[in-house]
């Protein structure tokens, strides 16, 4: 059998297979779930064997130490996906709600009602917590979905799709409710993206580069984000010992991710007393800055002179439109509020920002007019996840602004239909 043929084979499955879906009660996919919860933590060997010989490919002289970061799994990890497939248990089940219900003139009764989207496509990169996931939210909305894996981590995404599986099918569940892509032929990716006969959604979680493709080949509807180039702006009414434990957090505590802090703004009237020990945290942390020159001046003047180290360089406006995903952040002083939103507005990519202030007004117009998913007042923008928003889990994060935007979760993975009651009305 052919590549497209197998492809088509296995939309064609699950879409029939999200039919079955409507059938389940919400208590008989939360027995599922607690079940998949199980199988991965019984599947730990296993998993952490595959995770070894992908770690192994990945590592080399110039490893990508965000890549191995992000590849890399431990029992932790593993408890935490378990964990997140039990907090899905514990939350409401959005299929059947009724979003909003009226009569008209004429007596009929309209509801508006959610309803599972049907078949989402999933294509993903290193990532392998992404497989259960994907796998455990799609589940509880009452989806199919095909998980289209990268290469990087294809021996851990087996091994929990594998534990996942056996479950899915001890219930006597179709089993094409859960569909893992097995080549990693590039070709995959490009037939899959035009069965819109079968798949109803596509979403890409990865590089800037593979959602792009997705983008340019879909026949299907895309939920997407392309780079977090997420900021922090420190206002002039900051909290200073507040703005640098934020600011540190956003950026050190986990940089290979959508959500780090990749740009520092700061207010003039505060630069000369904030800067100084911000910069000297970031330094012993490794963190190399890119900065406007303001901000070089400041660093020349803290002992060791920082710029003359080469630590702390001339930005430019691409590093302002860069996503690092590492211990780089550009930093820029700005004379007002209305400077950093209008820098976050031009340079951002619509995903997280955030402002330290205890000024109220600031903070109001912050919010208002900065363009993004999400926005911040006195917190770290690593905050943006579906699991720390208390979703359970993320299918991802979208910077769309239809039908979904900022992390998605169950409510996300549902559309609507009217269902409409009448007692013989006909229209005139």
């Amino acid at each position: 059998m052919n590549l497209k043929q197998q492809l088509t084979d296995t939309a064609k499955a699950a879409q029939s297979a999200s039919r079955f879906m409507l059938t389940l009660s919400s208590a008989a996919k939360n027995k599922a779930l607690k079940s998949m919860a199980l199988a991965l933590l019984k599947a730990k060997k296993d998993i952490l064997a595959a995770n070894k010989k992908d770690i192994a490919k990945a590592k080399g002289p110039k490893a990508n130490k965000a890549l191995i970061d992000r590849l890399s799994l431990n029992s932790k990890r593993i408890k935490a996906m378990a964990d997140s497939l039990i907090e899905l248990t514990k939350l409401h089940d959005p299929v059947g709600e009724v979003i909003k219900a009226w009569r008209i003139p004429n007596g009929l009764r309209i509801h508006k009602v959610r309803v599972p989207i049907g078949v989402i496509a999933i294509i993903y990169e290193s990532r392998p917590d992404v497989t259960s996931d994907c796998i455990g939210l799609c589940f509880k909305s009452g989806n199919a979905v095909i998980l289209r894996a990268g290469r990087e981590a294809r021996n851990s995404n087996l091994a929990i799709f594998s534990a996942l599986q056996e479950v899915i099918k001890k219930y006597k569940i179709p089993a094409a409710v859960a569909n893992i892509v097995p080549t990693t032929d590039r070709r995959a990716v490009d037939l899959l993206l035009k069965l819109d006969n079968y798949i109803d959604l596509a979403i890409p979680r990865g590089g800037e580069g593979l959602i792009k493709r997705v983008v340019s080949v879909s026949r299907i509807p895309v939920i997407k984000h392309y780079k977090g180039i997420c900021h922090v702006y420190v206002d002039e009414w900051a909290d200073l010992n507040m703005a640098q434990e934020v600011c540190f957090n956003a950026k050190v505590q986990r940089p290979g991710v959508c959500n780090a802090m990749e740009s520092m703004l700061v207010h003039r009237d505060v630069a000369a007393r904030f800067l100084p020990g911000m910069l000297k945290q970031f330094q012993e942390a490794g963190v190399k800055i890119r900065g406007c020159s303001l901000t070089q001046k400041i660093a020349s003047r803290i002992k060791p002179a920082l710029k003359h180290l080469g630590w702390v360089t001339q930005a430019t406006d691409k590093d302002y439109r860069t996503e690092y995903l590492d211990l780089v952040l550009s930093v820029k002083v700005v004379e007002n509020l209305g400077e950093a939103i209008s820098h976050i507005n031009n340079y951002g990519s619509r995903h997280s920002e955030a402002i330290i202030t205890e000024n109220y007004e600031n903070a109001l117009q912050f919010l208002r007019q900065v363009d993004s998913a999400c926005v911040y007042v006195n917190a770290s923008t690593r905050f943006t996840d579906g699991h720390q928003f208390g979703m359970g889990a993320e299918i991802g994060i979208s910077t769309d602004k239809l039908h979904a935007r900022g992390p998605m979760a169950l409510e996300e993975l549902t559309t609507y239909k009217y269902m409409v009651f009448g007692n013989g009305q006909v229209r005139r």
